[in-house]
């Protein structure tokens, strides 16, 4: 026998009605109250409607008169309410099966003698349909929202839903969750459903627990529900499929890569075309140079670096010793202040407690915001709903096994709670996505401190921007500069991956999305973190950890002939298997031997930074570092400050008013 469905409902909502009557002489008993629930059923999303059980009591319900359209081609039983069904009217139920998990199938009523009870009549009307098989929602308003289903491969309708007290605003927000909503062009009260299949839905339900990694639709109409766009969960579909049904396994893998770029759209590229990147051929970069690292900076090495009135000197050689060994735990708090411009590094010691001052009451000004909207306004809210829900749903998987945010009610839990919600009010358009959290919680862990935190975490942040954004650009440029580097560094290798459909690095998606997050031990994380932050010795250098990493992997992956399946399954089993010093140190080794190249192809070039420098020099031996990347302005002086606070209350005060 197969074993029942888990189900959990993420939605509910009663006083939902059907009108079974809609001609003239409708009277209010006819209307059938009832509950309107969207339900996970083992990864399936669904939406139920269920009639009270209960006969209705008229005097609580609200009289809905004449409604002529609101039941459309519903294979009802003609005459009165309690009318005999004849064998050749149908009705609707729901079954469960194996492969298509909840089904809408249309049944025979069966024929009776006498007179239909009210639970026979009332459950007639019940009703259950996969969300993936939803083909449009029909938004109506008489002086009440109801709504009508359309299904894909139904020709019959679905009875409209009436919202009398209220509601389906809520509801097309649940559906919203786990389906992209969109206008029809020739139609604006009708909405799209566009679902993935059954198996990508189900991977990124759970953005942070150990073996998924998923993510939350934005919708077009809405740029406060915002998304990673699909990217993030790549990995973890395949992470989930290769743990699942022999179908799965069976998948050919075109099949898998088209799945792939439904989800990650505009990336149905020809790199190779893109404009600034050159057709790459076989070029002899030379040897590669071994390189060492070096032991962490220390606590009197930090503050030999330091002026008697607190400025930091020799900063270029102190981000030389940082890149080549990272940085003791004593040392982090001070250094990432800097390394992350939350300190200026030419401040001096009063300047930095004038600055954290304005930063302070800046950081408390948005979080009052937030903390004293009331339940009326956060009612009328939806995005701030659905930022809560989504923080509230990742701080309580974020990093618990690490004993900063392990064990319940933790109050290192309710800082990234709190400094995640005070983000949303920093940066409306953005809001809050799944993933930041992983970029906050080893900043957190390290700051100890509500105030600090959240300042380097906007700072963090002005780098990652484009990772969260709609439209993906930071992503897709990453990803055809990653494949530049690729070919350049070993074109066979290349090649290779293009034959098997592979030649997108839809597999490398997690690692520049949360720069390696998931891929790495907490530790490592801290130390890959702040090398990288030194800005040395290139640009994009977290690309040539990308391509250490791969480097390492490529003689497995074609001497056994790894397919577009067997390749994503490998990288995603890297994870935490990795070791960050062996990582560094070839990507340290990639730079130089591509900085030395004398034919370095122009789109490398740019890619890493060199044109800015010496072609053959390394900024590592000059003591000086490469131009920072571009990246949002932030303020350099309090008075800068001081200025770009006053103008973030004030987008803040208009936003919430």
């Amino acid at each position: 026998m197969a074993a029942e469905p888990v189900q959990k409902v993420l939605f509910e909502h009663d006083g939902v009605f059907i009108h079974p009557r809609s001609d003239e002489d409708a009277i209010e008993q006819d209307l059938l109250s009832g509950s309107l629930r969207i339900v996970d059923k083992d990864g399936d999303i669904a939406v139920e409607f269920r009639p009270l059980e209960d006969a209705v009591d008229p005097s609580n319900m609200l009289c809905a008169g004449k409604d002529s359209s609101s039941v459309m081609a519903w294979a009802q039983c003609s005459g009165s309410q309690y009318q005999q069904l004849s064998e050749t009217q149908h009705s609707y139920e729901t079954e469960w099966d194996m492969v298509n998990a909840v089904s809408f199938r249309r049944k025979p009523c069966a024929s009776r003698d006498g007179a239909l009870n009210h639970g026979h009549e009332r459950s007639r009307w019940a009703f259950t349909f996969c969300l993936s098989d939803l083909r449009s929602v029909t938004v109506k308003e008489e002086g009440w929202t109801f709504l009508l289903f359309e299904l894909k491969e139904s020709c019959t309708a679905l009875p409209a839903l009436h919202f009398h007290q209220g509601g389906s605003r809520e509801f097309l927000d649940g559906l919203r969750r786990f389906a992209l909503l969109s206008e029809a062009t020739d139609d604006d009260t009708c909405l799209l459903v566009s679902c993935h299949n059954r198996a990508l839905c189900q991977s990124f339900e759970n953005l942070l627990d150990d073996n998924s990694f998923g993510l939350v639709h934005k919708f077009r109409k809405d740029p406060y529900v915002t998304t990673l766009g699909g990217f993030s969960k790549v990995t973890n579909y395949i992470f989930d499929a290769f743990r699942g049904t022999e179908e799965q396994h069976q998948r050919p893998p075109e099949e898998v890569a088209d799945l792939l770029g439904e989800v990650i759209q505009g990336l149905e590229i020809n790199q190779q075309e893109e404009p600034g990147f050159e057709v790459i051929t076989r070029i002899d970069l030379g040897a590669r140079p071994q390189v060492t690292r070096a032991e962490p900076l220390s606590v009197e090495d930090w503050t030999q670096h330091q002026d008697p009135e607190g400025r930091m000197t020799r900063v270029p050689q102190l981000k030389k010793v940082i890149f080549k060994g990272g940085l003791s735990h004593a040392v982090r708090r001070d250094a990432w202040k800097f390394l992350l411009g939350y300190f200026p590094w030419n401040s001096s010691q009063d300047e930095r407690k004038t600055l954290l001052r304005l930063k302070t009451d800046e950081y408390f000004r948005m979080k009052l915001q937030w903390k004293s909207i009331s339940d009326e306004q956060e009612r009328r809210n939806s995005r701030l709903r659905d930022y809560r829900s989504l923080i509230e749903k990742d701080v309580n998987r974020t990093d618990r096994t690490n004993r900063f945010y392990e064990g319940i009610d933790n109050p290192g839990l309710v800082l990234l709670n709190d400094i995640l919600m005070t983000y949303c009010m920093y940066d409306f358009d953005l809001g809050y996505v799944q993933g930041m959290s992983d970029l906050l919680s080893p900043i957190l862990y390290v700051m100890e401190n509500e105030v600090d935190a959240f300042w380097c975490f906007v700072s963090f942040m002005d780098q990652m921007h484009q990772n969260f954004e709609e439209q993906m650009q930071g992503m897709k440029t990453q990803l055809i500069q990653l494949g530049a580097l690729l070919r350049l560094l070993d074109l066979s290798f290349w090649n290779y991956l293009e034959s098997q459909d592979s030649g997108y690095l839809y597999f490398c998606f997690r690692w520049l999305l949360i720069r390696f997050k998931r891929e790495l031990s907490f530790q490592d994380v801290l130390r890959l973190w702040e090398v990288m932050w030194t800005g040395l010795p290139c640009h994009n250098f977290h690309l040539l950890v990308c391509c250490a990493i791969l480097d390492s992997e490529k003689q497995k992956i074609m001497e056994e002939n790894y397919g577009f399946n067997e390749i994503l399954k490998h990288i995603n089993e890297l994870s935490m298997k990795l070791d960050v010093e062996d990582i560094l140190q070839k990507a340290e080794g990639i730079g130089l031997q591509m900085r030395s190249c004398k034919d370095l192809p122009d789109s490398v070039s740019s890619i890493l930074g060199f044109e800015a420098d010496v072609r053959g020099s390394d900024p590592m031996d000059s003591g000086s570092a490469p131009a920072p990347r571009a990246s949002p302005r932030r303020p350099d002086t309090c008075s800068d400050l001081h200025g770009h606070l006053r103008e973030t209350t004030s987008h803040a005060v208009a936003f919430m008013s």
